[in-house]
């Protein structure tokens, strides 16, 4: 199972839990067993905690039984303060300047050169149906085993249209979104090794300001750090107005061969 999409559903498990004027600020999960795509999944929810101010909600996805995923959500009433800052959003081509992820494929498949190992990969990719809108800023060389700084910058969307609704929703399609690609942004210094075994193992967000899920973001993503089958992510969702609406945070697994690979190109 995709990993934002369990992300996304439990949180809508959790915010139908709280009351409509609560919002989302935080949640926290763990993945703890692989999920399996041919049953469905439970959505367990307690009521940890209704305050004043804050509500906390726990969720278990549970499958064969078995919980394959833990969360907690922090949800709070709308409050002012005069305390507030943020970073400042990267300077990058806008979103109608740039291929999309579906064009960037097309445009390598039409290359009569192309290996036919990356012509199957491109192709698999381009199968896949992913409700996501996605257009790389600066996208890394598919075919090159050269090191690359561990950063990405993508403009991203939920295909089709949402609307003005309840935040929580955007929130929960936000969740969906952050997970895509998120982690291959800590394998791009190590591009020269074939990946055996790649998943998530936990994933934390924090929602800062309104945003339509459905129009075009600028998802920031790096990874400050890798070792002992680890590597670690952050990502920054902004608006195209420049406010600063999601963080992001994940770790997961990766395992490698031992012996680099040398390109065959």
């Amino acid at each position: 199972l995709f990993g934002g999409q369990i992300v996304g559903q439990a949180l809508v498990a959790a915010a139908r839990a709280v009351s409509r004027d609560e919002q989302v600020h935080s949640l926290h999960c763990y993945f703890v067993r692989p999920g399996d795509p041919k049953v469905p999944v439970l959505y367990e929810v307690e009521r940890t905690r209704t305050g004043k101010s804050f509500s906390v909600r726990s969720v278990k996805a549970i499958q064969h039984g078995k919980p394959i995923f833990i969360c907690q959500a922090s949800f709070q009433l709308s409050q002012s303060s005069p305390v507030q800052h943020q970073f400042t959003m990267p300077a990058v081509p806008p979103p109608e300047e740039l291929l999309t992820q579906e064009e960037l494929i097309q445009k390598f498949l039409q290359n009569p050169n192309l290996a036919e190992r990356y012509r199957k990969h491109l192709t698999r990719i381009q199968a896949e149906d992913v409700p996501i809108d996605i257009k790389p800023v600066n996208p890394p060389d598919t075919f090159s085993s050269e090191p690359q700084e561990p950063k990405q910058l993508f403009w991203v969307r939920a295909r089709g249209y949402i609307g003005e609704t309840d935040m929580k929703v955007h929130c929960c399609v936000a969740a969906y979104i952050s997970d895509y690609a998120f982690l291959g942004t800590a394998l791009l210094p190590h591009r020269q090794y074939h990946v055996k075994f790649m998943a998530s193992l936990d994933h934390s967000m924090w929602f800062h300001a309104p945003f339509r899920a459905d129009h075009w973001m600028l998802y920031e993503c790096e990874s400050p750090w890798a070792g002992g089958c680890r590597s670690l992510v952050h990502g920054r969702l902004w608006s195209r107005d420049g406010v600063l609406a999601v963080t992001c945070a994940q770790e997961g697994v990766i395992r490698v061969e031992q012996t680099p690979n040398k390109s065959k190109l």
